[in-house]
């Protein structure tokens, strides 16, 4: 008969606990953790509230139908009281804006290259999870980011990194390149130290966006967002981004790479998330021929997926007709006039649109 884990007084949980949990993690390969006593209160639902009063989060309607279970960390589960916060680093191993200098292949953001992290670490954590239930007597459970738990301002408060003037976390070992992932309990820990703001006066990812979408300081608007606009937004564009796009088709890193914590950014050790072979050498005019069965085997496993064909060729096109305007790419010209007779009507209009640019 399995034996139950042993029960401990607080203090002595709470050390052991700690270190015994670090181990697994690491050796899980999660690159950082952290641990939070939750307050009680925090200004972050505040802030969020005011983003989407502001309308600054666009089609993501789930944001806005989920305020109160964001509010706070005990709206998703009212016995949590201490929150392990993990970083899983997915560096890139090249720099990650090059593939912007071949405007007639498609650059995709670094968290897309590989696997879908969603599935990779939540199987990490599920394992963790195991491992704590096994050895220590709590409750807990495990979040990544498709609950509408507040990730990043638990990370901030643990002590994991701090949210940089691009909303995002910024680490001192990883620089940028950190996926999220949180387990809560319902037992008391020590929180670790809190790590301050570091960005001082750097105004280096603000402008380095392409569509100027922060509005100040810590401050985005999503509808101007090309992570946002590439995945989130169903429709045609204002035009004003499509030219803005380049050949980003998904996703945007541009904040991300400015950062000058980066330096000290490690690249990924897990081979689920390094690119893919092939993926920095993808022709924008062999994407905008994919059918569906060809986009889902091209995109299998991968977050690209998620936003469906129709979405994907009306990205491709914009790119093709930022391209196209420079060269008049005969090839280029024949697969656009090809998709004018594709079912769905935001990748016909793409398509119109594309093809203006190369009169």
């Amino acid at each position: 008969m399995k034996a139950k884990p042993k029960t401990l007084p607080p203090e002595l949980f709470s050390a052991a606990f700690k270190a015994a949990v670090r181990a697994e993690a690491l050796a899980l390969g999660f690159a950082d953790l952290r641990y939070l006593n939750i307050p009680s209160s925090w200004a972050a639902s505040e802030r969020l509230r005011a983003f989407v009063k502001a309308g600054l989060h666009g089609q993501m309607h789930w944001i806005e139908d989920t305020l109160d279970r964001r509010a706070h960390p005990t709206a998703m589960w009212p016995d949590a009281k201490s929150a392990i916060v993990l970083g899983f680093n997915y560096g890139p191993d090249s720099d990650p804006l090059e593939q912007l200098e071949h405007p007639q292949t498609a650059n995709i953001s670094v968290y897309a290259r590989g696997d879908d992290y969603h599935d990779l670490i939540k199987k990490k954590l599920k394992a963790l999870g195991g491992f704590i239930a096994q050895n220590f007597d709590c409750q807990l459970k495990v979040f990544v980011d498709t609950a509408p738990l507040m990730e990043k301002p638990l990370a901030h408060l643990s002590g994991l990194g701090w949210q940089g003037k691009h909303t995002n976390l910024v680490s001192r070992q990883f620089g940028s390149w950190l996926f999220l992932g949180v387990i809560l309990t319902d037992r008391v820990l020590e929180s670790d130290r809190f790590e301050p703001d570091h960005c001082g006066s750097c105004q280096a990812c603000l402008t380095a966006c392409p569509t100027e979408a922060f509005i100040g300081p810590y401050q985005l608007d999503a509808r101007k967002c090309l992570s946002y606009l590439t995945i989130e937004y169903k429709g045609g564009w204002p035009e004003v981004f499509r030219h803005q796009m380049g050949n980003r088709i998904y996703g945007c890193d541009d904040c991300l790479a400015a950062c000058p914590w980066n330096k000290f950014a490690q690249t990924t050790q897990e081979i689920k998330l390094a690119q893919r072979d092939g993926f920095d050498q993808l022709r924008l005019v062999d994407l905008a021929r994919l059918d569906d069965e060809a986009f889902r085997a091209l995109f299998a496993k991968s977050p690209i997926k998620r936003i469906g064909l129709a979405s994907f060729l009306r990205n491709v096109h914009y790119a093709i007709g930022n391209a196209v305007a420079g060269t008049k790419d005969a090839e280029m010209i024949a697969v656009l006039n090809d998709n004018l007779t594709r079912e769905q009507s935001v990748v016909r209009a793409s398509a119109v649109w594309a093809l203006k640019q190369a009169m």
